[in-house]
């Protein structure tokens, strides 16, 4: 069996309780607030989820890491609170203090720290050949590709203030899954550049579904990555699927975990049919096996 397909396995067949492995924390505001923090692993490219269960005499809350704020949002099914920290893949070795502040209904602010130990990550370098106009663009195609890139620009600054998800994530596809998220890829021996997701080796026309509910905030054709879908499940979290044959939402769809959004295809820069999936959380690409790993039941 081949490592991708029992990592596919893994993913979609095995009970939650198999395939859940990750670890958590829990920490304690002066008056007793209960923060849980839990991640697959601590180092570039993972995720960790910040949670408050019990939201009584809770206002608001908020996480500061990295000198940035990640503002805590309502899980409407379960009335708890959430938030999404990705560590970069440029994040540097280092200790990083991780504080949780919360607001109660009684106007007083109280917080908990916890302090990160991020170790330093080398990932492989990989040789790939492609199309060179997916490297020297030609001229008349310059100006689309600055339009795109602000467009995913403005998508990945959209902040959702709920959570939109339905419980744990799944996996999109079926077909040999490379664990190539962080490749430092050389195209045609001389342009590089970082892989920031996943690939999945399904035939042409093999159908992807959505890893979680939400709303779809792009669906149309990109130079780079094909036709591709973008998620937005709330709470700074983003799937992208891209290098569709054909695309089957359209932007502003709300769909559910499981839902068909496309069919396995091979436009834009590949080598040849697969899916490519990538997770973006709190302004960073993160393995998406890392999201995968955690519990949102």
């Amino acid at each position: 069996m081949k490592r991708g397909f029992f990592y596919f396995v893994l993913v979609i067949f095995l009970s939650p309780a198999c395939l859940l492995a990750f670890q958590s924390e829990i920490l304690s505001t002066p008056s007793g607030i209960a923060v849980e923090l839990s991640w697959r692993t601590i180092e570039p490219g993972e995720i960790i989820i910040v949670r408050i269960e019990d939201t009584t005499n809770i206002e608001e809350a908020q996480v500061r890491f990295l000198e940035n704020k990640y503002r805590m949002g309502r899980d409407g099914e379960n009335h708890r609170l959430l938030a999404f920290i990705g560590l970069g893949l440029d994040l540097e070795a280092g200790f990083y203090p991780l504080t949780v502040h919360v607001k109660k209904t009684s106007g007083k602010w109280e917080s908990v720290q916890k302090r990160i130990i991020v170790p330093a990550k080398m990932f492989p370098l990989r040789k790939l050949w492609v199309d060179e106009r997916f490297i020297t663009p030609p001229p008349e195609f310059r100006e689309r590709i600055e339009w795109e890139a602000e467009v995913m620009r403005v998508i990945y600054g959209m902040f959702t203030p709920e959570w939109l998800g339905e419980g744990n994530f799944i996996f999109p596809a079926t077909g040999e899954t490379k664990l190539n998220f962080g490749e430092r890829r050389l195209f045609n021996n001389y342009h590089r550049s970082l892989h920031r997701g996943v690939d999945v080796d399904s035939p042409y026309g093999s159908p992807v579904i959505a890893s979680n509910s939400g709303k779809v905030v792009l669906a149309r054709n990109l130079y780079y990555a094909g036709n591709a879908v973008i998620i937005d499940h709330g709470l700074g979290v983003f799937t992208f699927y891209c290098h569709f044959s054909r695309i089957k939402v359209k932007r502003g769809d709300i769909v559910r975990k499981g839902d068909v959004i496309g069919r396995v295809g091979a436009t834009g820069r590949v080598t040849g049919p697969h899916l490519h999936w990538s997770v973006r959380a709190g302004g960073k690409n993160v393995d998406p096996f890392s999201l995968l790993s955690l519990s949102l039941e």
